[in-house]
């Protein structure tokens, strides 16, 4: 019984994990369309760069929302304190794992599925933001010169004009 409890338990919260990254990750790939197809200038290296700190920002708060759910969790059933809770949390979802503090013996198969989670969570925000890249450095090497750069201007539409 208790193995049942301990997978329901699981699977409820690795459905309410994958829930909260994938629409995070949705809700930031339409504003990333949106923002980047009305933006037609190139844009530099440090707006480049602003935009990656800002997306990055974005999904470590997200992580943390998730790290925030299961150690919601784990106040509840396993420890009497929140700093515990977040501590075991953080050091699971990270497999960092220091093993300092344990989960109870009934909830113990709970931990390994979080550390599961948290790699996998960690690939789809390593992913998104390496297409993130990807499409800037395309972009940078597609889009018209920065604004207010007549001459260059000039010159793409001229290039462009005899590639048509």
């Amino acid at each position: 019984m208790d193995f049942l409890r301990q997978a329901s338990a699981a699977v409820i919260l690795v459905t309410l994990t994958l829930s909260l990254q994938c629409s995070g990750m949705a809700a930031l790939i339409n504003w990333e369309i949106a923002h980047l197809a009305r933006d037609r200038y190139r844009r530099g290296p440090v707006r480049s760069a602003a935009h990656i700190v800002r997306l990055a920002s974005v999904m470590v708060a997200l992580h943390m929302l998730q790290i925030l759910l299961w150690a919601a969790f784990y106040r509840w059933s396993c420890f009497s304190s929140w700093e515990s809770a977040f501590y075991f949390s953080t050091t699971s979802y990270s497999t960092v794992g220091y093993g300092d503090v344990v989960l109870p013996s009934e909830w113990r198969n709970v931990g390994p599925v979080e550390s599961v989670t948290g790699v996998l969570m960690c690939g789809l925000s390593a992913s998104f933001l390496f297409a993130i890249v990807t499409r800037l450095i395309d972009r940078e090497t597609r889009v018209s010169p920065e604004p207010g750069n007549q001459e260059l201007e000039l010159a793409s539409a001229r290039e462009q004009a005899r590639a048509r």
